[in-house]
């Protein structure tokens, strides 16, 4: 859908967009392979693991670090209406997004040092060399490892969250000023609001495993499967989901082109006609 009309490929909010949903696919792709592979109890090669697991580590700090520059452009276009078109301009974005995939990549670089200086002398280990779970628990088995990770990923949530909230409360101190239009201001709001709700529950998915742990030694049998299902849905799938959901639904310009696609487009194409004539611009 977003790469299928000229007004999502040249305007900034839905380049970032596409950036995010780019992101939260690869993280969705990695989940969803580790767990048939699970069911198909196949074993991975420690290496053949860490690789994987920081290729996920990558996209799941993308994620909210565009959220974050997507608040940022929301609050630049409620508080500095007349400067959006100078600061937000096509080239900025394409700037933004490349330092965002830079600054990931150097942290997964840093992760795979440390893996390469700690956690490969653990190799000699039969239960390391042939893992039949692979994940941060299987991978991060050295203290610097799960430290670094642990912390880098918690500073980078405390910081996405802080600047979310700043942009929040400066919307709303926006929207009670009378030159401010009430209409952008409220829907900029809401958006943030859900986006705050949405690095929440990813910022939860960290703790996933800890919760399993407490689990496993308070409950039995089925009740178990059922609540590694319900985690998995509630702290994995969902935050994925809530880009599509915000924009997909809530778009007016999107929605029609989204929903055109969903119908496998067996509808007429003058559903796209729908599009609001100073989106096509």
């Amino acid at each position: 859908t977003l790469r299928s009309k000229a007004v999502f490929r040249e305007t900034s909010r839905y380049i970032l967009l596409f950036n995010l949903l780019l992101a939260d696919t690869l993280q969705l792709v990695y989940s969803q392979s580790m767990f048939l592979l699970s069911l198909t109890k196949i074993s991975l090669l420690f290496p053949v693991c860490a690789a994987l697991t920081v290729l996920y580590s990558l996209s799941h700090r993308i994620s909210p670090v565009t959220l974050v520059i997507m608040c940022l452009e929301r609050y630049v276009a409620v508080c500095y209406p007349f400067r959006h078109s100078t600061i937000i301009t096509m080239r900025n974005t394409r700037v933004v997004i490349c330092i965002v995939w830079t600054f990931s990549s150097l942290n997964v670089i840093i992760q795979l040092i440390i893996l390469h200086k700690f956690a490969y002398s653990l190799l000699d280990m039969p239960h390391i060399k042939m893992l039949n779970s692979c994940g941060k628990e299987s991978v991060f088995v050295d203290l610097v490892s799960d430290l670094y990770d642990k912390v880098s990923t918690y500073f980078l949530f405390a910081l996405g969250g802080v600047t979310v909230l700043f942009t929040y409360t400066g919307i709303i101190v926006a929207a009670r000023s009378v030159s401010t239009n009430k209409a952008s201001a409220n829907k900029a709001r809401k958006t943030l609001l859900l986006h705050l709700v949405q690095m929440g529950l990813a910022m939860s998915s960290t703790i996933h495993n800890s919760l399993l742990i407490v689990i496993f030694k308070n409950l039995d049998g089925v009740v178990i499967v059922q609540m590694q299902i319900f985690l998995y849905i509630f702290l994995t799938i969902l935050p994925k989901c809530l880009s599509c959901l915000i924009y997909g639904l809530r778009d007016q310009t999107i929605r029609p082109v989204l929903m055109f696609n969903l119908s496998c487009q067996w509808r007429h194409s003058s559903l796209i006609s729908d599009v609001p004539a100073k989106d096509k611009a």
